[in-house]
Parts: C-alpha cells; structure tokens; sequence
C-alpha cells in the first residue's frame, strides 16, 4: 500500500499540473511522484555545482594574477633588452644615430623572439635531441 500524503500547491501549479495529468497514460501521482524523485535524486548536484563554482572562481582569479605576473615580466623583459641595447650601441653618448641602432636591435630581438615562439622554440628550458649534438 502506499502512503497517502496532503499537499497544497497554488492555482497555476496546479493548472499545469491538471493539463498534465490530462495527456492519455498520465496520472497527477505518477507526475508528482517523478518529480519528487527527480528533485531528491539531483539535491546533492546543487552542493557540487556550487562548490565546483567557487572553486572555478578562485582560478580564474589566481590566473588573473598570473597572467598580470607575466605581463609584468615582459614588459620588463623588454624595457631591459632596450635599456642594454641602447646604452651598448659602441658610442659614449646615446645620441640620434645611436638611438637608431638600438631601435634596430631592438626590432631584431623583437623578430627573433616572434620566431622562436611561433616555431615552439625555447631559449631556456629543454631542448629537443634533434638540436643538441
């Protein structure tokens, strides 16, 4: 047998209820019963939704910071190559012509650095077995 049990809806619930129940097959219990279920079955889906939303919070925070660290690091990277390529540009005085030839170095670097990234080249780290001798 099973347990009989009381509940109050309001009106337009319970007028989607009743258009339901309508459709040929279909009962209220058996449409109540399903949804019931439905609900306790993915209850426990909410805490992992919501625990997995913070956690992708503080990721995208933490990459922030990173990704503004590397920012950081290269541009800095960059404003030192052109420090030292215009103050080593084999004059005493960084005057027009000097300057012109540390702007060059510089876009050199710049080019060389645009091709090693594009060729999945590193200056540090590893290099592949085909490079080493």
């Amino acid at each position: 047998m099973k347990p009989r049990h009381n509940i109050y809806i309001d009106e337009e619930t319970s007028a989607e209820l009743e258009a339901l129940a309508a459709k040929p097959g279909a009962s209220k219990s058996a449409i109540i019963t399903d949804a019931i279920r439905h609900y306790i079955r993915h209850r426990g889906a909410h805490a992992i939704d919501e625990a997995l939303r913070i956690r992708l919070d503080r990721l995208t925070r933490e990459n922030n910071l990173i990704r503004r660290d590397i920012d950081v690091l290269t541009e800095s990277l960059a404003f030192f190559v052109r420090l030292y390529l215009t103050f080593n540009a084999h004059t005493p005085i960084p005057d027009k012509a000097t300057q012109a030839v540390a702007q060059e170095r510089y876009q050199k670097f710049v080019e060389q650095v645009g091709r090693q990234i594009a060729g999945g080249k590193r200056s540090l780290g590893p290099r592949d077995e085909e490079e080493n001798p």
